[in-house]
């Protein structure tokens, strides 16, 4: 199965997943089984922070492009530790994964991730999450060129939309940074179309659910996949396969 890297380069649409540990053995198996694009395994949501533990799980998931998350409670995720255990944490992880993502907001843990990705020639997503408003274009603008410079591979903007003004802001940053691998999600009812359309237009991961724990707005795996297939003729070819 193509790595991470190589999948973001065809420009194809992807599809992630997040998972937890409950069943990572089964879990990993329905990405197979499904074709799930990505897999994110999202460690804040584990049953135990030991590194053990958690490489353990994360190594039943491999051979799939995967993603790893330990997202901090500021921006919607649950860890509960300190920093310095979350920066242990990520560089035990990354040997094991295609990717981390890790908060732009996380600037005691980000300059360490960033180093420990690139000597193991990892790639790093960097990421803002706003799950109360969709902020002015001026600092959507600055979030971008800040990850940019923090050394992001992919930069993720994913905020809350109230109405069409906010998804045409983000289908507006989207586009002005076209040269930039972007993720940009619009969450909420309103910005749930944004999980089909950015695609459309660049965003390289759009995220869906199996269960789980669904952000607000995000659609199931299935759904995603059809609407997809329907909309994007390389998506449905790639499917196919």
């Amino acid at each position: 199965m193509a790595t991470l890297r190589e999948r973001l380069a065809d420009g194809v649409p992807l599809v992630a997943v997040s998972f937890g540990d409950d069943d990572a053995e089964g879990d990993a198996a329905r990405v197979r089984d499904l074709g799930v694009d990505v897999a994110e395994l999202r460690v804040d949501w584990f049953s135990s922070f030991d590194p053990a533990h958690v490489v353990d799980r994360v190594r039943a998931f491999r051979g799939v492009p995967t993603l790893a998350t330990v997202r901090s409670k500021t921006e919607g995720g649950h860890w509960p530790g300190d920093e310095a255990e979350r920066l242990r944490l990520y560089e035990a992880l990354l040997p094991e994964v295609d990717a981390v993502d890790v908060e732009l907001s996380a600037t005691e843990v980000l300059p360490g991730v960033v180093a420990a990705a690139r000597s193991l020639d990892r790639l790093v997503v960097v990421s803002h999450h706003d799950f109360v408003a969709t902020p002015p274009a001026d600092r959507l603008a600055e979030i971008v060129e800040g990850a940019r410079a923090a050394g992001a591979d992919l930069v993720k903007i994913s905020t809350m939309a109230h109405g069409p003004d906010d998804v045409r802001a983000l289908s507006a940053l989207l586009l002005r940074y076209d040269s930039i691998p972007m993720i940009v999600i619009g969450m909420g009812g309103d910005g749930a179309a944004s999980r089909v359309f950015f695609p459309l237009l660049g965003s390289r991961i759009t995220y869906s659910a199996i269960g789980g724990h669904p952000a607000p707005g995000q659609l199931p795996f299935a759904e995603t996949v059809a609407l997809l297939e329907r909309f994007s003729p390389a998506f449905a070819a790639r499917r196919a396969s």
